[in-house]
């Protein structure tokens, strides 16, 4: 075996081995779906994104002679750290061959570059950070990603609990089908509590206007902000990312596949199910230019798999019931567009109501990702 060299990240052609990395690594594994290239570009910091307005990074590379082995980002949030008043760093878009000498070299050096910032404990994976992609699959190997979620080969778990990485927090996904739905949507005592919901505090549920779309987006993203304020982890997206947020979701978002639940006039819930992409992502091999936006987006009507990808409502209405208004609403239109199979993804192993409300109505817990950590 040669020798080991880890590198930082300083030039365009070793960019374009960190990014081209995922293929070498993953390309045998047919569970493995590539990521979108532009937005892996921007989103580990090598085109702009407004992320890292306020993050800095630095990417390193590990090499046996001229073939790269792995790859690393090092991370500083200093949102995060602002927020959750810590000192954290944290490593993401991991990426290595079966080779503990390689992984504990990359993981070494990017906690070398946190220490050197201050920061006193590394946290990972963050593909940057938590409102993005994050985690790495610890359970769950035989079945593809949905849209926006991670998929590894089984020994990145070794290697990084090999390099001194404990676990800090679990994620999971639960799966259904088109029996379960259907069962959900003619549930009486749920229909009976939607029913009493909406009688006792006024509560009404509409689908997104597509008229009014950045809006409706800005509303989403600021009651997912809100909702999710005392969450672990959660740190509130930026004006700025906001708005990319939502010129991204724009072209995806189906709009009768999202709702929004109003008390007089008012936005205080929304649901949305996004379309899983991921196999004509696949079909294009992550390449959206130049004909790639194309096979994405055609046809949304033929794409049956949906990944109901948040249920979120403002603190002051969490107990009032108004996540099963929305649940019940989403159903239908979920049912008229055809979707077969569904997700919901991520619960934090440690929302004890959110995971035993999913249970509860039929659905398999069937991924797991991990976040680890490590003080410095």
């Amino acid at each position: 075996m040669r020798p080991l060299r880890i590198e930082p990240v300083t030039n365009r052609y070793q960019q374009r081995d960190w990014l081209e990395l995922p293929w070498k690594v993953n390309g045998g594994d047919p569970c493995w779906v590539p990521p979108l290239r532009d937005m892996q570009r921007r989103l580990a910091g090598f085109a702009p994104h407004p992320i890292w307005n306020d993050c800095t990074a630095q990417a390193y590379l590990a090499s046996r002679g001229p073939e790269p082995v792995g790859r690393v980002l090092a991370i500083e949030n200093r949102a995060h750290n602002r927020h959750c008043e810590d000192k954290t760093g944290f490593f993401g878009f991991f990426e290595c061959f079966d080779d503990p000498e390689a992984a504990r070299g990359l993981l070494g050096a990017a906690e070398g570059w946190l220490r050197e910032r201050g920061l006193e404990s590394s946290q990972g994976p963050m593909n940057p950070a938590i409102n993005y992609e994050f985690g790495t699959l610890i359970e769950g190997f035989d079945t593809p990603p949905y849209f926006l979620l991670t998929h590894n080969l089984p020994y990145h778990q070794s290697l990084i609990e090999g390099a001194g990485y404990g676990k800090c927090q679990d994620m999971y996904a639960y799966r259904g089908d088109i029996d379960m739905l259907d069962a959900i949507s003619k549930n009486e005592k749920m229909l009976t509590v939607d029913k009493m919901v909406r009688d006792r505090f006024g509560v009404t549920v509409r689908g997104m206007r597509a008229n009014r779309f950045e809006e409706e987006v800005e509303t989403f993203l600021e009651i997912y902000n809100s909702a999710m304020a005392e969450t672990w982890g959660h740190v509130p997206m930026s004006e700025q990312e906001v708005i990319h947020f939502a010129n991204d979701l724009r072209r995806l978002l189906v709009p009768e596949l999202s709702r929004i639940a109003e008390i007089d006039g008012r936005p205080v819930g929304c649901v949305f199910g996004l379309l899983d992409y991921n196999p004509r992502i696949k079909q294009i091999d992550g390449r959206l230019f130049p004909t790639g936006w194309a096979t994405l987006l055609g046809n949304k009507k033929a794409l049956k798999r949906i990944r109901l990808v948040s249920t979120n409502v403002l603190p002051e209405y969490q107990t009032w019931g108004v996540g099963i208004c929305l649940t019940v609403d989403l159903l239908k239109p979920a049912l008229d567009h055809g979707v077969t199979d569904c997700e919901f993804s991520w619960v934090l192993e440690s929302n004890d109501i959110s995971r035993k409300t999913i249970e509860k109505g039929g659905a398999e817990r069937y991924k797991t990702w991990r976040l680890f950590e490590k003080g410095l």
